[in-house]
């Protein structure tokens, strides 16, 4: 199942920057590790902002749940996440 997922992150100002620096570290390498599996298919950036539109590859809304709820960067997240199916006007045989 394809999902589409706006992420705002809205970290405190007063938040300690050491402590911030290391959970944008863990955030990197678990993206990549779920980049590398296939799941977090896509990634871009919202220009201006702290925020990304990314494209998910699961079996279940609830293991969308549970690797959002993973990502170290979530208590900070306003999360937006609608399901995607394939267009009957598109090129592509698959959603790759």
């Amino acid at each position: 199942m394809l999902f589409k997922v706006e992420m705002d992150v809205n970290v405190p100002i007063d938040y300690d920057p050491e402590r911030f620096a290391a959970l944008k570290q863990a955030e990197k390498e678990r993206f990549q590790e779920l980049q590398r599996a296939g799941t977090w298919r896509h990634i871009w950036r919202v220009v201006g902002q702290y925020s990304n539109v990314s494209i998910f590859d699961v079996a279940s809304n609830a293991e969308l749940h549970d690797i959002m709820m993973s990502l170290p960067l979530y208590p900070f997240m306003d999360v937006r996440v609608a399901a995607l199916c394939r267009h009957p006007s598109s090129l592509h045989d698959d959603d790759r």
